[in-house]
């Protein structure tokens, strides 16, 4: 059935301006209409549609009244709305209960509601671009010596996601047989990859194996006091994600990715620059120190500016922004996924994200709100997190200075909102500020130099809590002149010393 004729509804005279808003008067009445004729038509109605979306204040009220009736297993129909809104002067400008009574008569076949929602739903996402574009110009004229441009665009972007993302963030329930479904898709893909993953790779096999790569919508924490190789640890896996990149096209024109992956690394704490002179000198094999004191030779120039070249073109995008708000965190990892993709956000690190704008006293109640705000995004864009963390002194106070759970700094939230927590441990570190005087006991000495020789370049990754898997220690290979981690067994070093879990 077409459209039924509007009815007398006049507009607010004191308001010209929504005269001239997208709406469509008679979508609205023939979608009242149905749902008083028949209740049980809501049910078919989407979840994003609500009164906020009519055009029509009074069918706002009214569609609000009605869906609150039948939430709660009541009759909505006329009489019993009439004498809910017999105070409401709309209602009886419009004709009071003659008015609903006419909605019923003029009502469109039930099978039709879905269509006449979406009419209504469409017209109230163009009539809120239309108010956000006036915002926008707004906020652009008008001077403020404490907002800079780039701040207001990224409120713009802000404003534009969540309207574009509006009722799409609650999915509702899933049929087991759905979920099911992309739980053997999942083990479909991990059985035809190399190495057996659901996840992304790590580059780092035996870290792999105890974790089964990255895994989509999981916030990972990688804590560990300064200088263990945590920035290290975190800096290679991206750059292996990136490496690794490969995809293929859809028909629909998008990228799926089938290797490795898109990556964001937000780095807080140093410099663009510095992060990619450590990339540099991981690719070329030149020390990052004689990198940066120039104390290189003409080869060694050969072989970095070849690695340049060949890393280049990965897709590792990095955010250099100090002290980053956790909104502005979210907004600039929802453009890059909506512009080229994302596959793999790292935060380093946590503790130098801020919750807000402004400065807040009780900090562990603002790591809370960081933590969530990442595995919210985790979930959101469907990638994995991987957040750095600090730990607290704590460590240094006991004699096996191996990391746990409860050394994690405001580790309530953070222990809580991760799906999987690793430290990294080195422990040359603190054995190699614990040397013995040689004048004293040549022995002693000598045992203390055997075990550091054996221990140099091994460092320890230990997964104190994994939501999805075992926990565990896994052993890596760690060159200091690099810092880069490998495989310490591929690498034939230690192999014999050090079995596998």
């Amino acid at each position: 059935m077409a459209i039924v004729p509007a009815l007398d509804l006049r507009p607010v005279p004191s308001d010209p301006a929504p005269q001239h808003m997208p709406s469509n008067i008679e979508a609205e009445q023939a979608l009242l209409g149905v749902l008083l004729y028949d209740n049980a038509a809501y049910e078919r109605l989407s979840d994003k549609l609500g009164g906020s979306h009519f055009f029509e204040p009074f069918h706002q009220r009214l569609f609000s009244a009605m869906e609150n009736h039948i939430r709660k297993g009541q009759l909505a129909e006329p009489i019993l709305l009439a004498d809910e809104f017999r105070n409401d002067p709309a209602f009886q400008e419009l004709g009071g209960l003659r008015y609903l009574a006419d909605l019923v008569d003029r009502a469109p076949p039930a099978a039709n509601v879905g269509d006449y929602a979406r009419v209504v739903y469409e017209l109230a996402i163009r009539r809120e671009l239309i108010r956000i574009g006036g915002e926008i110009a707004v906020d652009a004229a008008t001077p403020d010596a404490e907002r800079e441009s780039r701040d207001q665009i990224e409120a713009a972007e802000q404003k534009l996601y969540n309207l574009a993302e509006s009722g799409t963030a609650s999915t509702g329930f899933i049929g087991f047989a759905d979920a099911l479904r992309g739980a053997v898709e999942m083990a479909a893909e991990a059985y035809s990859r190399d190495g057996g993953l659901a996840g992304i790779s790590t580059g780092l096999k035996d870290l792999d194996q105890k974790m089964g790569g990255l895994h989509p919508s999981d916030l990972l924490i990688l804590a560990g006091r300064p200088s263990m190789g945590k920035t290290a640890l975190a800096t290679n896996i991206a750059f292996n994600v990136a490496k690794a990149y490969a995809w293929e096209p859809q028909p629909d024109g998008s990228k799926k990715t089938v290797s490795g992956g898109v990556v964001a690394f937000f780095s807080l704490e140093m410099s663009a620059e510095q992060l990619a002179l450590r990339l540099l000198a991981d690719a070329s094999g030149v020390s990052g120190d004689r990198l940066r004191k120039g104390e290189i030779d003409a080869s060694e120039f050969g072989r970095v500016r070849d690695a340049a070249m060949e890393i280049q073109e990965a897709p590792l995008y990095i955010d250099a922004t100090g002290g980053l708000p956790i909104a502005k965190l979210v907004a600039r990892s929802r453009r890059l996924k909506r512009s080229v993709g994302l596959d793999l956000i790292v935060v380093d690190y946590l503790q130098l994200l801020t919750g807000g704008e402004g400065k807040s006293d009780n900090r562990v109640q603002e790591v809370s709100m960081i933590t969530q705000g990442l595995k919210a995004l985790a979930k959101e864009l469907a990638v994995p997190v991987i957040a750095l963390s600090q730990l607290s002194r704590q460590v240094e106070n006991r004699e096996d200075k191996r990391p746990q759970l409860s050394d994690l700094r405001e580790s309530g939230s953070i222990e809580q909102d991760a799906d999987m927590v690793m430290f990294v441990y080195r422990e040359a570190y603190y054995l190699g500020r614990a040397e013995p005087d040689n004048t004293k006991d040549q022995a002693k000495h000598l045992e203390w130099q055997e075990r550091l020789d054996e221990i140099q370049n091994v460092a320890e990754v230990i997964i104190g809590k994994q939501r999805h898997g075992p926990i565990g220690t896994v052993k890596l290979h760690f060159n200091s002149d690099l810092t880069k981690f490998g495989n310490l067994a591929q690498d034939g070093r230690f192999a014999s010393r050090f079995p596998s879990d």
